[in-house]
């Protein structure tokens, strides 16, 4: 409870600031598309229909969508995504191959370096004709 006094406190001093957000190029590109709309449509170029489908694809504002434009597949795209492709699996794939260096050098000593070498080698070999194959073929 506060006592009465003759004395003025000071208080916080408040001030409230009202956000005012003003981007000159969206409106201009908003005026730009929408009078470009306008042309086609007196041209006869845009249908009514043709514009629905148009805004139905890209959205009402010309605002495409980008969730899920970047996966390889999975729940957003409803397809399974591919088993290479997957971060867990590379990782996991990166920890056997460090694993079985190590467990190599141990036990076959500096031999064991040169086989994994041999047979990474070997490996990035075929998968790179594998891949010039494919490209040769489009």
């Amino acid at each position: 409870m506060k006592f009465p006094s003759i004395f003025r406190t000071a208080r916080p001093m408040r001030f409230e600031i009202h956000a005012r957000h003003y981007d000159p190029v969206k409106e201009e590109i908003e005026q730009r598309t929408s009078r470009i709309k306008k042309e086609l449509e007196v041209e006869g170029l845009l249908t009514p229909e043709r514009r629905s489908e148009i805004e139905a694809a890209y959205g009402s504002k010309g605002n495409s969508s980008i969730r899920g434009a970047f996966t390889q597949g999975g729940p957003i795209r409803n397809k399974p995504a591919d088993l290479l492709s997957s971060a867990g699996m590379i990782r996991l794939m990166i920890l056997l191959v460090l694993v079985g260096t190590i467990t190599g050098y141990l036990y076959w000593g500096p031999d064991a370096l040169y086989i994994l070498l041999y047979i990474g080698l070997g490996i990035a070999a075929v998968l790179f004709f594998i891949r010039m194959k494919g490209k040769k073929n489009e």
